[in-house]
């Protein structure tokens, strides 16, 4: 029985490094591989990432914008940018979380993914950058050489 426990416990926490407060804004990532979805012979490898964005700190805030950075295991870079996130740009009191899951296809069996929130306090304006740690977007059908 504390095995099981155990397991869950390692489960619902986010991976070791994958976590980072810039401004009092807390960012946590859990990526996952998604077997059933991928097509390894095709060359397609999807993976979701749960993000929970928590507010550490003393102001209110909201979500404006995002970046990513994704890099494939061959190099290739891709960047995003767009508005809030899923469709949100939720405001954080303090306190507050917000949680949200996503995802990101490669044509490669491995990545890393890095990138920023543009966020705004809501009282006087001014914006600032929260950084979202870089993770790694690892699957089982990596080759992996040592040298």
């Amino acid at each position: 029985m504390m095995e099981k426990h155990t397991e869950r416990a390692r489960r619902a926490a986010p991976m070791p490094g994958y976590e980072r407060t810039t401004e009092g804004i807390h960012v946590a990532v859990t990526p996952m591989f998604l077997e059933d979805e991928s097509e390894p012979d095709a060359g397609k490898y999807l993976w979701a990432y749960t993000i929970r964005i928590e507010n550490r700190g003393t102001e209110t805030v909201q979500l404006v914008s995002r970046y990513w950075h994704i890099t494939d295991s061959a190099g290739r870079v891709q960047e995003v940018r767009g508005p809030g996130v899923v469709g949100a740009q939720p405001v954080l009191a303090p306190g507050e979380s917000f949680e949200y899951t996503s995802g990101c296809p490669l044509p490669t069996a491995s990545g890393i993914m890095t990138g920023r929130y543009q966020m705004r306090r809501v009282t006087g304006g001014a914006g600032f950058e929260a950084e979202i740690p870089a993770f790694l977007l690892e699957s089982p059908h990596e080759r992996r050489q040592i040298h």
